[in-house]
């Protein structure tokens, strides 16, 4: 028998980190709960809570915002794919944020590539939540921001060490004697990056959740990997599986798995044991344990499937 129990996190079990990041105190982004649920994640705080420490491949986290709030621009150097949970929300990218935008509603995907500046911002009228795959098990070892989200974090205290842990000069925080700040990117450097438009970016990394529902019709739609819909090589492959595509029949991976529900509730079963999860929910599979998920009640039912692959975390945008 296998217990699974330290590998699975409840919706209602997240601990949240209000100070995760450079802009906590900026306003307009200073309502932000971040989450690390598999993986260490790029966190610049010391109060991060990571759920599940165990490398994938790859890291899972979340972000949950009121309306209204926004994440500053900033960038990976590995792959960032988002779902929204729920809610309603616009990214945007480019150097200043204006090259493109898309709104996306519950269940529809985002491979964002790599390279570019991006934010996002919960322009519902509840408070919302979208869940995300980081490229890595470092993640790339953490994020880029935007020249002027560094000069406004610093006009409201915050400051990034070199080190990447961030100090609070509005609580006498100071940097340690011998680490200086985090180099802040250069105006060429910054301007040097991508702007691709927005018919650019959506027609080859965003994907409809309605669309590939229609898709999942007889087996699971492959959302992200090298023969997907969405034809990248992040580090790790997506599925979208849904009650017409979904099967009980048992089976195993080379790689760690994820199993995160978006509708309906699923009953995932292995040797020896079983359990049931929901939208926001997240299982953690180990590699070569056989197991399988199908829904375990009536109505609407989608979960998507993150396994890791051989390929490097490394760049998505070829344009």
């Amino acid at each position: 028998m296998t217990d699974l129990t330290d590998r699975i996190v409840r919706y209602g079990e997240l601990k949240p980190c209000k100070t995760a990041f450079i802009d906590a105190h900026t306003p307009g982004s200073d309502q932000k709960e971040n989450f690390t649920i598999i993986g260490g994640g790029v966190s610049e705080s010391p109060d991060q809570h990571v759920h599940i420490n165990l490398p994938h491949g790859f890291n899972i986290g979340a972000a949950g915002q009121p309306p209204k709030c926004r994440n500053s621009l900033h960038v990976h150097r590995t792959a960032e794919v988002f779902f929204v949970l729920s809610g309603r929300w616009r990214f945007f990218w480019g150097r200043w944020g204006t090259a493109g935008e898309v709104v996306l509603d519950e269940g529809d995907i985002f491979d964002i590539p790599t390279g570019i500046f991006r934010g996002f911002e919960n322009v519902g009228t509840e408070y919302g939540m979208i869940m995300a795959i980081l490229g890595g098990d470092d993640a790339g070892g953490g994020v880029v921001w935007a020249p002027q989200v560094v000069e406004d974090a610093a006009d409201h205290g915050l400051v990034l060490a070199e080190t990447g842990k961030l100090y609070d000069t509005k609580k006498g925080e100071r940097l340690p004697e011998g680490v200086g700040p985090m180099p802040k990117l250069s105006e060429e450097e910054a301007n040097s990056h991508p702007e691709p438009t927005t018919r650019e970016v959506v027609g080859g990394y965003v994907r409809r959740y309605r669309d590939m529902v229609a898709l999942a019709d007889r087996a699971p739609c492959k959302v992200i990997g090298e023969s997907a819909i969405i034809r990248d090589r992040p580090g790790f492959e997506v599925d979208l599986v849904t009650r017409a595509s979904a099967s009980d029949a048992m089976h195993s991976h080379e790689h760690p798995s994820v199993l995160m529900p978006v509708k309906g509730h699923w009953r995932v079963a292995w040797k020896g044991g079983e359990t049931v999860l929901a939208p926001g929910d997240t299982m953690s599979v180990p590699e070569g344990l056989d197991h399988a998920a199908v829904p375990s009640m009536s109505g609407e039912a989608a979960l998507y499937h993150v396994v890791g692959t051989d390929d490097p975390a490394g760049a998505t945008w070829t344009g």
